[in-house]
């Protein structure tokens, strides 16, 4: 791992997208009965990923996806230019990619309001737990990517925090053999002690390609290799959307504080 967050900026010969930074303004898309939120994907762009953030988010909109968050800090994207061209929503986000929590921790304070979704990449022990304390992170992602691994208590910490835990389905697309097998079972615990303590989760490949993209329906199939039913999977896939669209309540400017807006009378 190294210190710090998933930043930098590049461009694919390829694309023509817009290199200005910021977060879209466009409302979350929605789809589906009684304006439920649609599938999202969270993908890694150019540099920490080998595409840009706009053929990212133009194979996600093919795919079927009404969202797609852009995990990589300054990728060389205008979330709100992206919407626009694509007709899906787009969210900043930052993965914090640290050492050790003490380096994590400096760097949640420093990009929280950077982004509209902050992630934290686990891996380790450590890293997993210190994620799941934070009520500044929103999103522990790839748990298992290292020796790290998720009991009881650290899902009991994601509750109480209000932590979303990542099912990392892209080991299972991408890996084969006993890998496979050892992360497919890691994955079935997780989903029994989320399932359990009822806590929040999100689905993701963790796509550093288009070409690693994987459509809704294709990633409901690896999901039920987990015990996951089709709902579930479909949930974890728009939590995405919905978390983006309670930040973005929380940072606009009517808002005051948890359950309290601004207003007529208070302005």
């Amino acid at each position: 791992m190294s210190d710090g967050v998933n930043d930098g900026a590049g461009s694919d010969p390829g694309d023509d997208a817009s290199d200005d930074a910021g977060d879209g303004a466009r409302e979350v898309m929605t789809g589906g009965r009684d304006g439920e939120v649609g599938p999202y994907e969270a993908v890694y762009a150019h540099p920490t990923g080998a595409a840009t953030a706009a053929r990212q988010v133009k194979t996600a909109a093919e795919y079927g996806f009404e969202g797609v968050v852009v995990r990589t800090r300054e990728a060389a994207s205008d979330p709100a230019s992206l919407a626009d061209r694509y007709g899906i929503d787009v969210v900043s986000g930052v993965e914090i990619d640290a050492q050790d929590p003490q380096a994590a921790s400096g760097a949640v304070g420093n990009h929280r309001s950077d982004c509209t979704l902050l992630l934290v990449r686990g891996g380790t022990d450590a890293l997993n737990r210190f994620a799941v304390e934070q009520d500044r992170v929103d999103v522990l992602t790839q748990p298992f990517d290292g020796a790290g691994d998720v009991n009881h208590v650290l899902v009991k910490e994601a509750v109480a925090h209000d932590v979303r835990i990542e099912f990392d389905l892209g080991t299972v697309l991408r890996d084969d053999g006993g890998t496979r097998v050892r992360r497919l079972r890691k994955l079935r615990k997780l989903r029994e002690l989320v399932a359990y303590f009822d806590a929040p989760y999100v689905v993701s490949a963790t796509a550093t390609s288009h070409l690693r993209l994987r459509a809704p329906r294709d990633l409901v199939a690896v999901g039920e290799q987990i015990g996951f039913g089709a709902d579930a999977v479909r949930a974890g896939l728009a939590e995405w959307g919905r978390l983006a669209a309670r930040n973005r309540a929380r940072l606009a400017e009517s808002f005051i504080s948890p359950g309290v807006q601004r207003g007529r009378d208070d302005e």
